[in-house]
């Protein structure tokens, strides 16, 4: 459980800060942590929405998206990366899940 200290200053007046166990930090630390990945996830879902139909019909390049906008590394390997994004951020996600 947390504990209550009391702070002791020379001029100030006393205040009690509340000091979390190592397990309790580790605990908030995933919340948080869970918390981003899954905006994470979200706005990658976004991204890939925006595509479908647009510049990909499943994994494949629409001929009409060839003639806008390119990525450097081509789009197969762009694609690759996306989806690869996507494995990471899933794997971070059930680890910051995860229980005792």
């Amino acid at each position: 459980m947390a504990k209550q200290f009391t702070v002791i200053s020379g001029n100030r007046e006393t205040s009690q800060h509340t000091v979390l166990l190592p397990e309790e930090r580790f605990e908030h630390w995933r919340n948080v942590v869970g918390a981003v990945l899954e905006d994470a996830q979200t706005t990658w879902g976004e991204l890939w929405k925006e595509l479908q139909g647009k510049v990909i019909d499943g994994c494949m390049v629409l001929p009409q998206a060839e003639k806008g906008f390119a990525p450097e590394c081509g789009w197969p390997e762009f694609l690759e990366k996306m989806w690869l994004l996507k494995h990471y951020l899933d794997y971070a996600s059930r680890f910051s899940k995860a229980r005792k």
